[in-house]
């Protein structure tokens, strides 16, 4: 099964969306910023990262440029609850500079297996 990366700094966010991928029978790899995410990826790559926007250290926008740059085959999902602004615009940035989807949070977990299975080619 493909190997995914879940990159977000909340701690529950990432723990409920491992259990749900998990549950799908993925392996599953965790970040809780853009730095570590990058660290881990150039280790082991993965097929697909879910990367949060809004982080500390390294924010998602940044760190889709970064590895977009290095591994352009690499898929990512990009999610976020916004903060001031409206979420949708981080959003709509992130697939300008390399995100092949995006949602809003709270996200809804059926929709998002459904994306990731549908952006690895995965048939169920």
């Amino acid at each position: 099964m493909p190997r995914i990366m879940i990159v977000d700094d909340d701690i529950m966010i990432r723990k409920m969306l491992r259990i749900t991928f998990e549950d799908e029978g993925f392996d599953v790899e965790e970040a809780p910023d853009g730095e570590i995410a990058i660290k881990l990826f150039d280790q082991a790559p993965v097929d697909l990262i879910i990367m949060d926007l809004i982080m500390p250290h390294k924010d998602g926008i940044e760190t889709i440029c970064d590895i977009q740059y290095k591994h352009p085959s690499v898929k990512i999902i990009a999610i976020s609850g916004g903060i001031r602004n409206s979420p949708g615009s981080f959003l709509t940035v992130a697939e300008r500079i390399g995100a092949c989807r995006s949602f809003k949070k709270p996200v809804d977990r059926q929709q998002l297996i459904a994306a990731v299975q549908d952006e690895l080619g995965i048939t169920t």
